[in-house]
């Protein structure tokens, strides 16, 4: 006598209680679909850039975006939107020197002595609705670099109209 094992293939009415029917779920449309799939694309692609780039305040957002080239002082033009990188020397309470590096960002207004060792050139930036202009000789050994945000096209060596409320807009170039 053999004994029987209950090794009974279920029947097709006990795999479909098992298993919703297709009329039980609501079949997406195509639409739905791709509207789905673009919504994860825009979510990879938000989560994406974020991890590019590290998490600042939307000041230094704009200005990390902004193209920057690195020019010789030699390079520099009335008209260039620049930004001057100075090391300074300090000393704190304790009489310990210590270098930081500082920079002057503005628009070169004028360039004075040509290519000479002597040569210098005027920038002028607004800060808090105060204008600001520095003269820095090209030569100066604290210079670190000259970095050039953008161009402004000129037809003028000297552009000191610009210090007033001028009719005159300048257009930029790059």
């Amino acid at each position: 006598m053999s004994e029987e094992k209950d090794t009974k293939k279920p029947s097709s009415a006990e795999t479909t209680e098992d298993k919703p029917k297709n009329s039980e779920v609501n079949p997406k449309t195509e639409k739905e679909k791709e509207l789905e799939q673009d919504d994860k694309k825009q979510n990879n692609e938000k989560l994406e850039d974020k991890a590019e780039e590290p998490e600042t305040n939307n000041k230094k957002k704009a200005k990390s975006s902004q193209k920057t080239d690195l020019i010789s002082p030699a390079d520099v033009k009335p008209g260039m939107v620049i930004k001057l990188w100075q090391k300074i020397k300090e000393k704190n309470p304790k009489g310990e020197i210590k270098e930081r590096l500082q920079y002057f960002e503005g628009t070169v207004l004028a360039r004075k002595g040509g290519n000479e060792a002597g040569a210098t050139i005027t920038i002028r930036k607004v800060s808090n609705g105060i204008a600001v202009e520095k003269i820095f000789p090209l030569a100066l050994p604290t210079i670190e670099k000259i970095e050039l945000l953008h161009k402004i096209k000129t037809r003028r060596a000297k552009l000191y109209f610009l210090r007033r409320d001028y009719k005159k807009r300048l257009k930029k170039v790059l």
